[in-house]
């Protein structure tokens, strides 16, 4: 939690050892130090004050500078990945009652918003004097896994810093992230408050050119979704770097996943975090399983309350959003004060385990299906780097459970080895899960579609 004294950003520019923390970017780096004495806004960050600005830069590292100089200064910030759809921008700006633009994309792109005031963002420091603020600043993200535009949830310093321990060693964090999200923002946060450097991914980069800077720059955190660090353990260039902590996030982490994870980092520390942009960091789990302990519903896991509801995963703490915004925004606590993640769980044992989202069911002849728990079971083949299931029409029943398949070998797609690799994938099914919920129809694919969020995309969520 941060303290009345470090009540913003720049506070963290001013820690022992700054010289030797920096935000990496592709093509350019800034020293933490740097920051002291410069702007990256031109010198006309005063014309920010009090305003709702909404930060739209395609470089994340211009963004990573902006945010430092706009927060205590403007009144409203809202986080703009570049993966937003322009058709939805028009929106989010009416309902943050933004008045201002900061971007390095060129004014004529937000024309047709009617904001007058632009700033240009890049990621160069000048020498200036610094203009500092103490003005309450809110931090409006976008949802993921809505359809149509998405939401805008409201944030402070103290939520979003909440779950952040100061350390006293210097990590380099790495994130396949984008820092707009609310994952990659925590990452964001983790380096600036925690005490080290952030190596920034950047928009159409590779997976093997990022792997790349992340080896060249020694990192030592890394961190992104399940379907982020798949993507990436296909490629060749992971086998360079050398991490001392890898976490998971933003999807279920099944067994699989963290098996093969801890396998290739042997040395490396393997803990997956439950969090969601509404709820904040609810958990994290460090004992290399699936799913979660039930004990934390009794004694939670510092400031956070845990319950468990109708199947559903509701959380309470300090770290939550204050709420959704915009015109007929719902509701986002429940009468205790609780969020209802819409994740549901189910008890095995001494341990909960997440079978899907609330409103990702297949209706197979009247039973439900969680396409997550049969990806899960699918997972578990050793031949099968990820799967996507989803619902097939049936004229019986309504639907049947199909499975898009990414193999390790896809060379085997094609030949006999292929129908024998089906075969056990069903069977394996069939001894984890129950009959209705096996699939009923398998497809090997070379590759899943990934959302910019770094979620596997199901039918219009992400």
């Amino acid at each position: 939690m941060l303290h009345a004294e470090a009540a913003r950003l720049r506070h963290y520019l001013d820690r022992p050892h700054s010289e030797d923390r920096f935000f990496l970017g592709a093509n350019s780096s800034v020293a933490f130090a740097d920051l002291r004495g410069g702007t990256s806004l031109g010198g006309r960050l005063h014309e920010l004050a009090g305003r709702s600005v909404l930060l739209a830069t395609h470089d994340q590292l211009a963004a990573a500078l902006a945010l430092i100089e706009l927060d205590g200064v403007a009144r409203r910030i809202v986080l703009c990945p570049p993966d937003l759809a322009a058709g939805h921008l028009s929106e989010i700006a009416a309902n943050s009652e933004a008045d201002a633009i900061v971007s390095d994309r060129g004014a004529a792109d937000f024309a047709a918003l009617g904001i007058s005031l632009y700033i240009e963002a890049d990621a160069i420091i000048r020498p200036a004097t610094v203009q500092t603020g103490n003005r309450p600043t809110t931090w409006s993200l976008l949802t993921s896994g809505t359809t149509g535009a998405p939401k805008l949830v409201s944030h402070d310093i103290a939520s979003l810093s909440a779950p952040i321990k100061r350390g006293a060693r210097a990590p380099v964090w790495g994130t396949f992230y984008d820092i707009r999200r609310y994952g990659g923002l925590q990452i964001f946060f983790r380096a600036l408050i925690g005490g080290g450097s952030l190596i920034l991914s950047s928009c159409g980069e590779t997976v093997a050119d990022h792997l790349q800077r992340l080896t060249k720059h020694e990192v030592t955190h890394l961190s992104g979704t399940p379907s982020h660090w798949r993507r990436a353990l296909m490629s060749p260039a992971i086998r360079a770097i050398r991490p001392g902590y890898v976490r998971l996030s933003g999807e279920i982490a099944d067994q699989a996943i963290l098996d093969n994870l801890r396998a290739f980092f042997a040395h490396a520390s393997v803990g997956h975090a439950y969090a969601s942009t509404e709820a904040g960091v609810g958990f994290e789990v460090d004992d290399g399983l699936a799913g979660f302990p039930a004990k934390l519903l009794a004694v939670g896991q510092g400031d956070v309350d845990i319950k468990i509801e109708g199947g559903s995963l509701r959380l309470r703490s300090a770290r939550t959003a204050s709420g959704y915004m915009g015109r007929d925004a719902p509701a986002l606590l429940d009468a205790d004060g609780f969020v209802d993640t819409g994740d549901m769980v189910e008890l095995r044992g001494d341990r909960y385990h997440f079978v899907g989202r609330k409103g990702g069911i297949i209706n197979v002849g009247g039973q439900k299906v969680h396409p997550e728990e049969v990806e899960a079971a699918i997972n578990r083949h050793p031949a099968v780097w990820a799967s996507l299931v989803r619902a097939r029409k049936n004229p019986i029943t309504g639907a049947v459970v199909a499975a898009d398949v990414v193999l390790k070998d896809t060379s085997i797609q094609g030949d006999g080895m292929a129908a024998q690799t089906e075969r056990e994938i069903i069977e394996l099914c069939r001894q984890n899960i129950a009959p209705h919920k096996v699939p009923a129809v398998i497809r090997f694919v070379p590759t899943l579609n990934v959302s910019d969020s770094g979620k596997l995309l199901r039918h219009g969520r992400a």
